[in-house]
């Protein structure tokens, strides 16, 4: 098998882990949801990443030391952004709801993290048949997440679940906007972050984890707005003491949504290193797509599309469609660069 193959077999399992890493949510009521997300985002994005970068990354220290501290800083930078979009996402989500929010942060986030590095780094390929595959791609996944999130809003009016809460929709769409353009910091963290990724081949780290390396810091700075905005909810809403029921039943779930999450993201940078020299750039978008439509068949499947009439269903079924094209074309050109 080739390896944009594997890249690409690699990336559908991260999308299949991305997507359902929040089921285990369904099964732990007893936690306020800003319960559930401090304990996912300390393993998630503070622990788990540690651990995986120190168990797979020999000479860590020395790594990081051996590392220009511009990069890191913008690696960290990064991270910070990211994780603040975490909190305008919820933002977004009370003004517009989160049929549109999601669209126009995934479309938003897949266009961003593809498109920036692809101008920053090669405008030369811009004029190419690959630059051409590349903004194929991010125009029909940037369709296709629309088309699903006017699918998400016809359902909403049919079963009933569609709210207005009289504020201001303009501001609404900015702030998801915004939300997608610091949720791409993420994998432009990872694209800037390549002299880090460089220094962890370099002291031997073999080349399916040196991507590692960068979540650490990534995902360690990500926790700190996630983390702080939980402790200012659950001071808020008095839910600390929430903490103690569950058991460690509700650990042991949060510790699987952690793994799931990560996983995925792990995976993700074990595949871009098989898709050419425009890896994470044709990745993202990839990534992004096929998280929605794992996300949307697994909706369909668990009951979210029951009583909402066919003519919802269609226009999710057509949206899941282009996305599929999105991947199509994305796949295509990852074979011919490889």
């Amino acid at each position: 098998m080739s390896g944009t193959y594997v890249g690409l077999a690699v990336l559908v399992v991260a999308g299949m882990m991305n997507a359902s890493f929040a089921l285990p949510m369904k099964f732990m009521r007893r936690w306020s949801w800003e319960n559930i997300w401090m304990a996912f985002s300390f393993l998630a994005m503070a622990v788990f990443p540690a651990l995986a970068a120190w168990a797979t990354v020999p000479h860590l220290a020395a790594v990081f030391h051996s590392t220009p501290v511009s990069v890191i800083g913008t690696v960290v930078l990064c991270g910070l952004g990211w994780g603040g979009a975490q909190i305008l996402f919820g933002l977004a989500v009370d003004w517009i709801g989160i049929a549109l929010t999601f669209a126009l942060v995934l479309g938003t986030s897949a266009g961003a993290g593809a498109l920036v590095p692809l101008i920053s780094q090669h405008r030369d390929r811009l004029n190419t048949p690959a630059g051409y595959g590349v903004l194929a791609g991010v125009f029909l996944v940037f369709a296709g997440v629309l088309t699903c999130a006017y699918a998400g809003r016809q359902r909403e009016r049919a079963t009933g679940t569609s709210s207005s809460t009289g504020k201001n929709i303009t501001l609404g769409l900015a702030l998801a906007i915004i939300c997608g353009l610091a949720a791409s910091l993420m994998n432009l963290g990872v694209v800037y972050g390549e002299p880090l990724r460089h220094s962890a081949l370099l002291f031997g780290a073999r080349e399916a984890n040196i991507t590692n390396a960068v979540w650490f810091p990534l995902l360690n700075s990500g926790a700190i707005p996630n983390i702080l905005y939980c402790l200012w909810l659950m001071k808020k809403n008095d839910s600390a003491k929430k903490f103690g029921s569950g058991g460690i039943n509700y650990w042991a779930l949060s510790c699987m949504m952690a793994a799931f999450w990560l996983g995925s993201l792990l995976l993700y940078g074990l595949a871009f290193t098989h898709l050419g020299p425009l890896g994470p750039i044709l990745g993202w978008p990839l990534f992004m797509s096929l998280c929605v439509i794992v996300a949307s068949l697994l909706g369909m499947i668990t009951g979210e599309w029951k009583n909402s009439g066919t003519a919802p269903l269609r226009i999710q079924w057509a949206g899941v469609v282009l996305l599929i094209i999105a991947v199509s074309v994305l796949a295509v050109t990852s074979r011919y660069l490889s």
